[in-house]
């Protein structure tokens, strides 16, 4: 750990948890605790130090969309067991200070290998293959679209899993079915769409544009549930509606003010991260609250 405020990772007793770029996840066998920490990562890269309460930020909103799910969306049911650390047992109750407001202990579900992902808007590698072939991973479009552009219905790019370190790499719906089953890709997309569009709807109304995001799924028993985290900054692009104007690359909330420190000084996208400057955690730390506040309603705290 870095500080009192910053956790760059976990230490529960002698556990040794899964850390991926995020999240530190401890394997209870037919339970997980995840806990996200505030490692922040830009192009695949964990950089040296972290922002203050990320971890926090991206669970409280996550909770937040989970709670809002049960009524807005049908049939959809996810890994949450519970977010309060007295129920998550011993040891983990003796490390309360590391696991406040960051931990969900969920239950431990049968992943399915693919990152579900819905775009509304031309931006981000979906922009770069509209200009260079017309088309969205698979998905042709009407020529003369602008950068960032709002789609004419929401598309269903599905893409597999990377490991650490690696690119989620696109691909098509029929690859998706080969990979999970038919049954279970109409599920996943339709759901997918479904959400999008009602959290769409949502986050509008308090003056939010959710331009993509991916959704992860698993099997618990036979059936397939929502899981992992859940409409974040980190698993979506989130802009201010009263700073949209199509043709041009927007203002987010997500960690735009890191990737664009890494441009400025030619960094080679390559590990070891590097040490963020103050000014830049700050501004990020920033934006992830600002998110939180503005779709929850709620002062973080």
């Amino acid at each position: 750990m870095a500080d009192t405020q910053t956790i760059m990772q976990t230490e529960i007793a002698d556990l040794s948890p899964r850390r991926g770029k995020v999240r530190d996840i401890y394997d209870l066998r037919d339970k997980l605790l995840i806990v996200a920490t505030d490692r922040i990562s830009a192009f695949d890269v964990i950089m040296a130090n972290g922002i203050p309460d990320k971890g926090k930020v991206l669970t409280q909103i996550t909770l937040f969309w989970l709670d809002w799910l049960k009524t807005a969306v049908q049939d959809v049911q996810n890994h949450l067991i519970s977010s309060d650390v007295a129920d998550f047992g011993p040891p983990f109750t003796d490390f309360a200070p590391q696991l406040e407001k960051r931990s969900m202990l969920v239950k431990n579900t049968r992943v399915l290998p693919v990152e579900c992902v819905v775009r509304g808007y031309l931006a981000g590698s979906g922009w770069k293959e509209y200009q260079e072939k017309g088309t969205i991973i698979g998905h042709k479009l009407p020529t003369g679209l602008k950068q960032c552009q709002k789609l004419s219905q929401p598309i269903f790019t599905p893409a597999t899993k990377a490991e650490l370190g690696e690119h989620d790499e696109n691909i098509s719906v029929a690859q998706m079915k080969d990979i999970i089953g038919s049954d279970a890709a109409r599920f996943v997309s339709e759901k997918s769409i479904e959400i999008y569009v009602r959290a769409s709807e949502y986050a509008a109304g308090r003056g939010i544009i959710l331009a993509d995001t991916k959704f992860e799924w698993g099997y618990d028993g036979d059936e397939i549930i929502l899981i992992d985290e859940i409409l974040t900054p980190d698993s979506s692009r989130f802009w201010p509606a009263d700073k949209y104007q199509p043709g041009r690359d927007q203002d987010s909330y997500d960690k735009q003010f890191v990737r664009n420190y890494l441009e400025s000084i030619n960094f080679n996208k390559r590990p070891p991260g590097v040490s963020l400057p103050d000014d830049v955690v700050q501004k990020t730390r920033k934006i992830y609250i600002e998110a939180y506040e503005r779709l929850s309603n709620k002062k973080f705290s």
